[in-house]
């Protein structure tokens, strides 16, 4: 009977039921220095430039600009046409952490998201559609003017060209990149203009 008492005692603690200091302790932190340093670990984006032709869009003209059509973007061609600029480089528009590069297939097909932290605390997103080809993946932090992808076509969709939108609102759904509602989005091109150094 004693031998059974000492087995049901050794049974006890080694299922955590020891004493109370024990049951009522914190369990060991699991997170790693990089966690808990990710704050300080933050790349501010200072300034920002176009995601074609870098810096200033040289050899591309804003096809389908913010708002028309309630476009919730812009759409960047080349100004040699058709699809001529299928293949072309896509630049991240300033520094910033890649949060999503996947293909969604259907007419979005390849799509990057690129979270751009300001110095003045405000933080915003660019989404970049219709990719041919991304050279980027989640949790890379880019630099401004560091290719991220290639510009596409949707697999035949569209002609080639890069549907960029700007997004003072991070994380939300994709959409459709048409809407009367364009909460949550901001002009990209008018943003970029009073975002840039002076050159």
């Amino acid at each position: 009977m004693r031998y059974l008492s000492i087995l049901f005692m050794i049974l006890l603690l080694s299922c955590g039921f020891s004493n109370k200091e024990n049951k009522e302790s914190k369990p060991p932190s699991t997170t790693n220095s990089a966690e808990t340093n990710e704050q300080d670990a933050i790349q501010l984006a200072h300034d920002f430039d176009f995601p074609v032709g870098k810096p200033n869009a040289v050899g591309y003209y804003n096809a389908q600009p913010f708002g028309d059509n309630n476009h919730l973007g812009d759409d960047w061609n080349a100004e040699t046409g058709v699809n001529s600029d299928l293949g072309d480089p896509i630049y991240s528009v300033a520094v910033g952490k890649v949060v999503f590069a996947e293909d969604l297939a259907g007419s979005w097909r390849n799509v990057i998201r690129v979270v751009h932290y300001l110095p003045n605390g405000l933080t915003y997103e660019s989404v970049y559609a219709h990719c041919e080809n991304i050279n980027a993946k989640d949790g890379d932090w880019v630099d401004k003017g560091e290719q991220i992808a290639t510009i596409g076509n949707a697999n035949g969709i569209y002609l080639a060209h890069l549907h960029l939108e700007i997004r003072d609102s991070v994380g939300m759904l994709i959409g459709g990149g048409y809407s009367e509602n364009q909460t949550g989005y901001i002009d990209p091109t008018a943003f970029i203009k009073s975002n840039r150094k002076p050159k």
